[in-house]
């Protein structure tokens, strides 16, 4: 082989290990854009919300209320405001801080980080579920791999591993995104181990706030038959002026 086609074949190896990492980069990207229109979509600049969470058991089944407020990816507040014996609990995050206020005791109580993968009131939910501790888009890499339908709306299929530094509760989590729209319509939790232990699926699509939107979240631990946590969204708004001293623990025993 003369030198020149030595040199070609050079060449070309290094160009196709450019286009390798190249593409590598941009479906990463493009992932990750994804993730993150569908969590601003659902955040906004600020937020206000009113819910219904259900809590679904074989022999039983407990209803609560609650107002949640949030700005940027900072700042959210969750106020429950019934059943009797929850109403003033609070929780906060500030910034990657969580405090739990009990009215009960009259005391804020903040939350180690071992204590996000704990059940949030009694739910199927995870404490980090509700408060989001980690972010989708900033604690994980994510990677485009696959595409599907689900409700009859082509979905991205989405990867998220924890990125090395990022605490989080999940060892992965698949996500299916609607192309259109950016709405999560399902999530699958997987443990350290790649054992799944929770599906959440999006559902009852209606415009809330002026967003078309999933406005019934239902998280079903697969190890548990019968069990569900189902969460409604009564009411949404988005970019509502909240002043930062609202996401403050003097602030959380004077919410109502």
């Amino acid at each position: 082989m003369s030198s020149f086609s030595i040199y070609i074949k050079k060449c070309l190896s290094v160009f196709f290990i450019l286009c390798s990492v190249f593409i590598y980069s941009q479906t990463e990207n493009s992932a990750k854009a994804i993730v993150e229109k569908a969590e601003d979509k659902m955040r906004g600049n600020s937020s206000y919300a009113e819910m219904t969470v259900k809590i679904v058991r074989p022999t039983w089944e407990r209803e609560m209320k609650m107002k949640t407020w949030s700005k940027g990816k900072k700042n959210a507040l969750i106020y429950i405001t019934s059943p009797q014996k929850d109403k003033g609990t609070v929780f906060l995050k500030r910034n990657k801080e969580v405090w739990n206020y009990l009215p009960s005791i009259e005391r804020n109580i903040k939350l180690p980080p071992s204590m996000m993968s704990q059940s949030w009131m009694g739910t199927d939910f995870t404490n980090d579920d509700l408060v989001k501790e980690a972010s989708a888009a900033d604690d994980y890499t994510h990677s485009l791999i696959g595409d599907t339908v689900l409700q009859a709306r082509p979905c991205y299929k989405i990867l998220m591993v924890p990125t090395a530094e990022a605490s989080v509760v999940w060892g992965k989590v698949l996500v299916w995104i609607d192309k259109k729209d950016y709405m999560q319509l399902r999530s699958e939790f997987y443990d350290e181990e790649n054992v799944l232990i929770n599906i959440m699926t999006g559902s009852d699509i209606k415009e809330l706030g002026g967003r078309l939107l999933p406005t019934k979240m239902e998280m079903i631990p697969v190890d548990k038959k019968g069990n569900k946590t189902i969460m409604i969204y009564e009411q949404l708004k988005f970019d509502v002026p909240i002043n930062d001293e609202f996401f403050s623990t003097q602030n959380m025993k004077k919410v109502y």
